[in-house]
């Protein structure tokens, strides 16, 4: 789904470029939507840019319905899981406005380096929502192609598809597919537990030294499994930019429009070659880290339900609401959408084939080894000697 150029909103109730101010007094955020869901013109962020956005009609409710059908989705995979149909998920539960504001904010030719828990940005570059699905589920490797999505396999180890991103992003830089409106541009997602691991900072070294076009994008939500982020971090994410070289801003992450417009502009820094930064989306995980996590042994409900206020569809729908962008039987027909999709994906992961075992050796090597056939076929004879036993 395109989304509009850079502008004024037509919609918007206060003209002035203005910044805002983050959660709890919190250092300065680029925020267009508050959580009342006010329109806000245009900001300036910390190092004089101002973000806007100028979408149609059109764009806010597709926005909406990203908003809604991602979440239903997770949710959906969320109780798969706990019905033993899945090993395990990682929800995106309260962050769907970073991924899908970031996500749309691609274009086709930039790549998109994940976690394992970026299904809103998967679902914006049109890959089937079963396919991670099927890695958790473990009956395959995940299915799609990165070359052909341009968003590379869900990276479980913390912090190292930030390497991998760097060098994409280098050799993007020395293939001369930077400096016109039309380059490429990497974009690399992290939560800020990995901001402590050694990989994510080594890459931010190799990124600012070679001026990679590369826009690392940090979704804060406040807990690195159950570590709270005054345990990562004395000053604010974003900042750390600065120490290696290149900008650093902080957005709204639960504001869908500031995280479209924070990113849009990253990318295109990038492409046109003026390297890396990174993009601090303040957000808040509203589950547990992965189904497999208890955060009410950590967290306190009273937390949890200021960040509710808080919530990134509540907001939008709000917005829309109140510019009459849209009416009751929207909303309905979203919803019933939503309602069907997830059914589907439902029946699609209880109709996928177990493998048979001996299919682990189908992809070690692109064109097999002769030690690998040799296992291959030790194995298959290991396995047909429990044929007709009562094993």
């Amino acid at each position: 789904m395109a989304k509009g150029d850079p502008g004024v909103s037509t919609r918007s109730r206060r003209a002035a470029p203005r910044s805002r101010k983050g959660t709890g007094g919190d250092p300065e955020l680029v925020q267009l939507l508050t959580p009342e869901g006010e329109r806000i013109d245009s900001v300036v962020g910390p190092d004089g840019t101002v973000y806007s956005v100028d979408f149609t009609d059109e764009e806010y409710r597709g926005l909406y319905r990203d908003l809604v059908l991602v979440r239903k989705l997770d949710a959906e995979a969320t109780a798969l899981q706990r019905q033993g149909e899945l090993g395990l998920w990682a929800s995106l539960l309260g962050q769907e406005a970073a991924q899908v504001g970031s996500g749309r904010a691609l274009r086709t030719q930039d790549m998109a380096f994940p976690t394992y828990r970026e299904h809103g940005v998967l679902y914006c570059r049109g890959i089937d929502p079963i396919m991670p699905l099927g890695l958790f589920r473990g009956v395959d490797q995940g299915g799609w192609d990165p070359n052909e999505f341009k968003f590379n396999m869900y990276t479980i180890v913390i912090g190292a598809q930030t390497l991998h991103a760097t060098g994409y992003a280098m050799g993007v830089a020395m293939d001369g597919k930077t400096g016109t409106d039309d380059g490429e541009a990497v974009i690399a997602y992290f939560g800020d537990g990995a901001t402590s691991q050694g990989d994510v900072n080594e890459s931010f070294v190799w990124a600012s030294v070679f001026n990679a076009p590369l826009v690392f994008f940090c979704q804060n939500n406040q807990y690195a499994i159950s570590e709270p982020l005054e345990r990562q971090t004395r000053v604010p994410l974003y900042r750390r930019a600065a120490g290696f070289g290149f900008p650093g801003v902080r957005v709204d992450g639960n504001d869908v429009l500031a995280s479209y417009a924070v990113t849009r502009t990253a990318l295109d820094n990038a492409r046109h070659g003026q390297g890396p930064s990174l993009i601090e989306a303040y957000t808040y995980r509203m589950g547990a880290h992965t189904t497999s996590d208890d955060p009410t042994r950590y967290r306190i409900a009273s937390e949890v339900e200021a960040w509710q206020a808080k919530d990134p569809i509540a907001r939008m729908k709000a917005f829309l609401t109140k510019q009459q962008i849209v009416d009751a039987d929207f909303f309905a027909e979203v919803d019933e959408q939503a309602r069907r999709e997830s059914l589907h994906l439902r029946e699609r992961v209880l109709a996928m084939p177990n493998p048979e075992p001996v299919t682990m050796f189908d992809h070690v090597y692109p064109n097999g080894s002769p030690l690998l056939d040799e296992q291959r076929a030790k194995f298959s004879r290991y396995m047909e000697s429990f044929e007709g036993s009562a094993h």
